[in-house]
């Protein structure tokens, strides 16, 4: 039998035991191990549980996305919605320009025109928008990132300024999403999305994806960050493009009880709850609201050079989407990108085997951080 036996693979015997996944329990562990940052109670404790009852009753509203995969339909086991800033007082912006933009922001299928930030939604979006852009102030920009555009007087502008928002509701332990990360198509290349957690705590993870030429020598591990309620992640550059993130389900939850919640429900002005989305069986009256909801709000810069009217159209008629490759990722400066074809996504899960390279130059892009930083300095 040892004669007839294969002999071992070498490869196997070597290999090494996968990294156990790693809990990060503060804003410091977040920072050190991840390109995030945790910024915890980020909004007053009012504001945001007035967000928090006014995007519940907005959810009712939002729907599963659907998609074909594998030649056949699935749906994304949470609710999910798209909206846009009214105006952008830098560059004029109207929410009516980034209506492509909404149509084909998660899987390619026509939605609905997006709608506009709520008013708790605005408040907290220039709250998120002065911390987003005190950590930009920290950190060293890569040459790809936006640098900005000019105003009046011919100075760059090149402050971080949320004009869209997707927003997600996950209704108890089950609703979750898969390991993925953003589409980059309106965000460019190295983009920063902050993204505000509210109600029931719920896990954020995320995975490293290790470039081919490293996997001999390193292993990828899996960081888990408990998300509590008025917390705000913000996923800084090369996050998207070295990172996938998650939310998984949980065996269980923690139910939420608001800090603020008969104040507030029992306004004029506030938005009329369905006992479901008010209380847990059991658990007393709707005047004390308990949910085992958990609302997520990422606040997203769509780059003015990325506008939905420069947006290549593979040979479906359909706008294509931004990928880096992840796998070849080298310095920074010569990362690669490429337009490639989603129509698979809508059209009977059948493409076009449209791909092309993205070149920033050609296609008339920037400026970048880089280019800035090429300048002479006065």
């Amino acid at each position: 039998m040892k004669v007839l036996r294969p002999p071992s693979s070498p490869d196997k015997s070597k290999r090494k035991s996968n990294l156990p996944p790693l809990t990060l329990m503060n804003p410091s562990m977040v920072a050190t191990h991840t390109p995030c940052t945790l910024h915890l109670s980020v909004l007053p404790p009012e504001l945001a549980c007035q967000l928090f009852y006014t995007m519940i009753h907005e959810s009712r509203q939002w729907q599963r996305n659907k998609w074909w995969l594998f030649d056949r339909v699935v749906e994304s086991p949470h609710r999910t919605s798209f909206y846009a800033r009214l105006r952008d007082d830098d560059s004029g912006d109207e929410r009516n320009e980034w209506q492509e933009a909404a149509q084909y922001w998660y899987n390619g299928r026509m939605t609905d025109p997006p709608k506009e930030f709520p008013p708790e939604m605005e408040q907290a979006c220039k709250i998120i928008e002065k911390v987003v852009n005190e950590e930009l102030g920290k950190r060293k920009r890569y040459p790809f990132e936006y640098g900005g555009s000019q105003d009046g007087s011919g100075s760059i502008n090149t402050v971080w300024k949320a004009n869209v928002a997707a927003s997600n509701c996950y209704e108890g332990a089950k609703e979750s999403v898969g390991f993925h990360s953003d589409q980059l198509t309106y965000l460019g290349p190295y983009p920063t999305i902050a993204s505000l957690s509210l109600g029931t705590t719920r896990v954020f993870r995320l995975r490293e994806v290790v470039p081919t030429d490293e996997t001999e020598s390193r292993q990828a591990r899996t960081y888990n960050i408990p998300l509590p309620h008025n917390s705000l992640t913000i996923m800084h550059a090369s996050c998207q493009e070295k990172f996938k993130h998650a939310i998984p389900p949980q065996p269980t939850i923690d139910i939420f009880r608001p800090a603020i919640p008969s104040e507030i429900a029992t306004r004029p002005e506030a938005p009329v709850l369905s006992p479901a989305e008010t209380s847990i069986p059991g658990s007393g009256s709707s005047a004390h609201p308990q949910s085992i909801c958990r609302i997520n709000i990422t606040f997203r810069f769509y780059r003015p050079d990325f506008r939905p009217q420069s947006i290549p159209k593979c040979d479906c008629g359909v706008p294509t989407i931004l990928r880096p490759d992840m796998k070849n990722r080298t310095d920074g400066e010569t990362d690669r990108y490429w337009w490639t074809c989603y129509a698979g996504a809508q059209n009977d899960g059948k493409g076009c085997k449209f791909w092309k390279v993205m070149n920033m130059k050609k296609e008339g892009r920037g400026p970048c951080v880089r280019e800035l930083n090429a300048l002479p300095h006065p």
